[in-house]
């Protein structure tokens, strides 16, 4: 699908109104849902008209683009931050599962990039490729930590990184879902200590790395 002007191309004003509407239109669909949240409720919450509209997002579908963008740069950011140290070790891990339980973070939301999949994915939006690709750049960070952990020594060879980091992803997926059912946060600690507990398996010890 060919995207609109980035916003690489407009005016200082036009970024400020681009980017506006976009954080508007998130937090509409998040909070009513995709096919709920219509132009008129983004002109309203925006303070823009229907042409500033248009002008930037001609289709629904170069919308929802710019909302999975925003919304994945501030996910990706986080787990790309130096909090993490590029997860190479279990205690990465750990401060990750730790960060969702401890810290009193609001888990009844959810997920928002999880919340907006699960709205797209109802749709005929041709926009499924872009979220597959976003989701395996969320997938990645976890892979390439839990290779440099092989690489490291600090997990044997039998761990499969691409596997692992299918497991954290879904833990941290199915988890936050259940959490929002129970209203509790029961489940997504279960599920995310559970998985870091299963990499703890494939930690490796002194004798590990002595050569025969």
């Amino acid at each position: 699908m060919e995207r609109p002007p980035g916003p690489w191309k407009l005016t200082d004003k036009g970024r400020a109104t681009r980017a506006r509407i976009v954080r508007h239109s998130a937090e509409l669909i998040h909070t009513h849902g995709l096919r709920a949240t219509n132009n008129e409720f983004i002109r309203n919450a925006a303070g823009i008209s229907g042409s500033q509209l248009t002008h930037y997002f001609p289709t629904k579908e170069s919308l929802v683009l710019a909302v999975i963008d925003w919304q994945a740069d501030d996910i990706l950011e986080f787990h790309r931050s130096e909090r993490f140290k590029a997860f190479d070790s279990v205690e990465a891990f750990q401060d990750w599962a730790d960060f969702y339980i401890l810290s009193g973070r609001r888990f009844e939301d959810g997920c928002s990039l999880g919340s907006l999949a699960s709205e797209i994915v109802k749709t005929d939006l041709d926009i499924h490729d872009e979220l597959a690709r976003v989701f395996k750049q969320w997938h990645d960070i976890f892979r390439e930590g839990l290779e440099r952990m092989q690489q490291l020594g600090r997990i044997n060879a039998s761990a499969d990184p691409a596997q692992l980091a299918h497991m954290f992803l879904a833990a941290y997926q199915g988890g936050m879902l259940l959490a929002q059912i129970a209203r509790d946060i029961s489940p997504l600690q279960h599920s995310l200590y559970a998985a870091v507990d299963h990499l703890r398996t494939f930690v490796t010890t002194p004798d590990d790395s002595v050569s025969p």
